[in-house]
């Protein structure tokens, strides 16, 4: 039997550190990412609880007031991502206004109505008109396509190494409106005679 010499042994230290390190960081970074996609799913149906809530009491026709309501229900003041949720931001937040029977397609956007005005006109004249917006419909979707196709957003990891991939989901919040942005004391607006 013989003995190792001391020279012999040094590199295995080195040797198992890398192993026993990459499993560890392997693991480490693997429940960190599940638990930021955790965070994520859950975060996604308050940001949708959120821009629904704002888009029930905003002007539809106003561009500004509809980026605030995005910015805002990602929790910002400026356009940007959702804090710790990458790469969701502000332009992932779909709004569409529906009409009673909801359909699954949203009201056509050159068939909206000029203002929430006309709208109160066209619903009080016909409640099941198309162009009759009674319901607001909030999802997480890629941006762009087509007006009622929603793309789910795909998860992106921490680690590139870490093969953990999957669709956020949509997290679909559905509102009655309110006063889409009508001021009180407006003909038909809540509130007036």
């Amino acid at each position: 039997m013989t003995r190792q010499t001391p020279q012999r042994q040094r590199g295995v230290a080195a040797v198992e550190f890398a192993l026993v390190a990459l499993i560890f960081f392997t693991l480490f970074f693997g429940i960190v990412d599940i638990i930021r996609a955790l965070y994520i799913c859950n975060i996604l149906q308050e940001v949708t609880r959120r821009a629904t809530a704002l888009a029930v009491n905003s002007d539809f026709t106003n561009a500004a007031a509809m980026a605030r309501v995005r910015m805002q229900a990602v929790f910002r003041d400026t356009p940007g991502t959702l804090v710790f949720a990458d790469p969701v931001s502000d332009a992932h937040v779909k709004i569409d206004y529906l009409h009673i029977p909801a359909a699954a397609n949203p009201v056509p956007i050159g068939e909206l109505p000029a203002s929430p005005q006309k709208n109160r006109i066209n619903c009080t004249s016909n409640p099941n008109a198309a162009n009759c917006i009674q319901l607001v419909r909030v999802r997480i979707c890629l941006p762009g396509g087509a007006n009622a196709a929603c793309e789910p957003v795909p998860y992106q990891t921490l680690a590139s190494f870490i093969p953990f991939t999957f669709s956020l989901p949509t997290a679909t919040t559905i509102a009655r409106i309110e006063t889409l942005g009508m001021p009180p004391g407006v003909p038909g607006a809540a509130g007036s005679p």
